[in-house]
C-alpha cells in the first residue's frame, strides 16, 4: 500500500508532548518527516524570520524518522523542509498537537496554524491540530482520530489553498461524540497586560489574556466543542478578498473617491 508522504511540525517545540503523539497516531500508516522549532513559539502566527540565520539541526527520533530542528518559527520550519530537506513537496503538512486551542478567532494568532497556512499557499495541504485542555492534554486519547482525518483529506481533497483547523474537545468529556465538519466560531483570548515594576524602577507587562465569549452559532466550532464533538473548521487563504463587499460597493467607492 502506497504511504502519503507528511511532513509535520508545531510552534510548542520539536520536544512537546504533543508532537509525539500526533507522530504516534500516523506512524504506521504515512512516511514522516518532522521539522519542528528548537523552542516553544506559540503565538508567532504565520512568522517568519528575515533578520537572523536560520539553523536546521538533526534530532535522534524512534523507528528512524528522519526529524530536524530549527532556531525558528513553524512557518520557517515549512519553508526550510519543503526548500531544502526535501527533494519533493509533501503530501500533506500536519502541525500540532498543540496544547491548547486554537479555535474560533484564536486562528489568527497560532504558530500551529501559521505553519500550516504556509503550506497552503505554497499549494500543499494540511491540517492545523489543537486540543481545547491547555493544563493537562491526554493527548493519547485523540491517537486513533488522527489518521481518520488524514485519510479522509487525502481521499476527498479540499481546493487548493484551503486546509482544516481540527480542534479536540476537553479531556474531561470522557469519550467525544465524533466529528463535525464546523464553521469559525466567534471566541477567542482577549488581551490583559498585566503591570510590574523592574527593580530599577521601570514598569514592564506581561500580555495575559482571558477567554472572551460570545453568541455562538450553533454549528461553530467553540458551540460543537462544548458539546464534546471533534471539529474541522475548513480555512482558505489562496484569496481573503471580500468578494461579496467588493462587488457591492466598488462602483460606489470608485465614484467617491474619484481625484477632483
Amino acid at each position: 500500500m502506497h504511504k502519503p508522504t507528511v511532513l509535520i511540525t508545531n510552534d510548542d517545540g520539536i520536544h512537546a508532548p504533543g508532537l509525539k503523539h500526533l507522530w504516534m497516531g500516523l506512524k504506521d500508516f504515512c512516511n514522516i518527516i518532522i521539522v519542528a522549532p528548537s523552542v516553544e513559539q506559540s503565538g508567532v502566527g504565520v512568522c517568519v524570520t528575515l533578520r537572523n540565520p536560520l539553523h536546521i539541526e538533526p534530532v535522534k527520533w524512534d523507528d528512524k524518522t528522519p526529524a530536524w530542528q530549527v532556531a525558528g518559527t513553524p512557518a520557517d520550519c515549512v519553508r526550510l523542509a519543503i526548500n531544502i530537506l526535501l527533494t519533493t513537496p509533501p503530501d500533506l503538512v500536519l502541525s500540532g498537537i498543540n496544547r491548547g486551542g486554537n479555535s474560533g478567532r484564536n486562528i489568527l494568532y497560532s504558530g500551529t496554524v501559521g505553519g500550516v497556512i504556509d503550506a497552503a499557499i505554497k499549494g500543499v495541504p494540511g491540517i492545523a491540530f489543537s486540543c481545547e485542555d491547555q493544563a493537562n492534554p491526554e493527548f493519547q486519547h485523540f491517537e486513533n482520530q488522527i489518521f481518520p482525518l488524514v485519510d479522509y483529506l487525502l481521499n476527498h481533497p479540499l481546493p487548493n489553498g484551503n486546509f482544516l483547523n481540527v480542534t479536540f474537545p476537553s479531556n474531561h468529556k470522557n469519550l467525544h461524540k465524533g466529528y463535525r465538519l464546523a464553521r469559525q466560531g466567534m471566541g477567542h483570548y482577549k488581551e490583559k497586560p498585566l503591570k510590574g515594576i523592574h527593580p530599577e524602577g521601570k514598569d514592564y507587562y506581561w500580555m495575559g489574556c482571558d477567554w472572551q465569549e460570545y453568541e455562538e452559532h450553533e454549528e461553530s466550532d467553540v458551540s460543537l466543542l462544548k458539546q464534546g464533538y471533534i471539529t474541522a473548521v475548513p480555512v482558505q487563504v489562496v484569496e481573503l478578498t471580500n468578494r461579496e463587499l467588493l462587488a457591492d460597493r466598488r462602483c460606489h467607492f470608485d465614484h467617491h473617491l474619484q481625484l477632483k
